[in-house]
């Protein structure tokens, strides 16, 4: 039972990333099966290894790849074959043959380039040039050839295929905030019905949710720098950042739900419970129509309706008239709560925090 939500979690954020990756893992098979016919059938190379391996690495399974990055893949996937080749054809293989091939491509990739994925690829590709046979290579350059054309494959299927950088950073942002929401629920159906069962699983799921919030900050900053290099996307910029923003501000969300599912485990069963958990079920809403804006960039507006009416209900006295010191120490957990998932929507910090009746 402890571990069930935990592995439910775990379930979900799992075939989330699957259906996020499963185009980009299409085209990139697409792309390394076609780089190892041209390279097989085009060029004769009986066992063109670099031609699929060079296009898997320059595409790879990342939903918001860009052609700068897909380029500095494929050139350091070159850069390293080519100088691997040509050094073992000179001075053969060995330890020593290794970390000279190694030490000079990652030199070589720094002269040329800036980009760090670049070094590290031309460092690994030397490396494997040298410890792999070169049978059926076809002459000096016949894996650098190889290499090529993977990484030209790569960079056609990346050119034909532009990937808005929104779509990954919105899918994951609305993933995240419908894991805040189901977390709310769970805790409203524990608040309602006075099992504290539920709320000990609403804060597991809280818990197990962790690495999709970051997915989320991670995706938008990917996104963001991305927009920046790309001259069809910079007009999204302003969009991309305020999903950063937003990413942190849901963490605080979620943190603060945590703390409200610990605290209300204790008082499950009070009475005067009951009215706090159509309070949360409003925040739940909230969070839920937040979770739907932000998967297509539509407007906030029904998510700040939602929100405002579940702050105008947070009164720690209208929801404990009889003063009970737990449940009105929950309100005010709540209140930091709504408080944060309004910003999360978009609204300014003091107009979130006026929404609040005063106390």
């Amino acid at each position: 039972m402890r571990f069930g939500p935990e592995l439910a979690a775990r379930a979900r954020q799992g075939w989330a990333r699957v259906r996020r990756a499963a185009v980009p893992v299409a085209l990139a098979s697409v792309g390394a099966g076609g780089a190892y016919a041209i390279a097989r059938y085009g060029l004769g190379h009986p066992k063109p290894f670099f031609a699929p391996v060079a296009a898997w690495i320059a595409l790879g399974f990342s939903a918001d790849r860009n052609l700068r990055r897909v380029a500095e893949l494929a050139i350091g996937v070159a850069i390293g074959v080519l100088a691997g080749d040509q050094l073992v054809h000179r001075i053969g293989t060995g330890a020593i043959q290794v970390a000279v091939v190694l030490a000079l491509a990652v030199l070589l990739a720094r002269l040329l380039d800036r980009g760090d994925l670049l070094a590290v690829q031309a460092g690994v590709q030397a490396m494997i040039v040298v410890v792999l046979p070169a049978s059926g290579a076809g002459g000096p350059v016949g894996r650098w050839l190889d290499a090529a054309v993977g990484g030209l494959v790569a960079l056609v299927i990346a050119a034909l295929t532009p990937q808005d950088p929104r779509r990954r950073a919105r899918s994951v942002a609305e993933e995240a905030m419908t894991e805040i929401a189901e977390v709310l629920g769970a805790l409203a159906q524990g608040l309602r019905t006075g099992d504290p069962a539920l709320a000990r699983q609403a804060l597991l799921r809280g818990r197990a949710s962790q690495p999709v919030l970051d997915a989320w900050h991670a995706a938008a900053v990917s996104a963001r720098q991305a927009a920046r290099l790309s001259p069809a996307f910079r007009r999204h910029r302003d969009e991309l950042a305020a999903l950063v923003a937003a990413a942190t501000l849901a963490d605080r969300a979620m943190r603060n739900a945590r703390v409200l599912a610990r605290r209300a485990e204790s008082v499950a069963g009070d009475e005067d419970v009951a009215a706090l958990a159509e309070v949360v079920e409003l925040a739940r809403r909230g969070a839920q129509e937040t979770a739907a804006a932000l998967s297509t960039g539509a407007g906030t507006g029904a998510a700040v309706r939602t929100l405002a009416r579940a702050a105008e209900q947070s009164d720690p006295w209208h929801l404990a008239p009889g003063g009970d010191l737990h449940v009105q120490g929950l309100v005010l957990l709540l209140r930091s709560l709504v408080v944060d998932l309004a910003e999360t929507a978009g609204v300014e910090p003091e107009a979130a925090r006026a929404m609040l009746p005063e106390i």
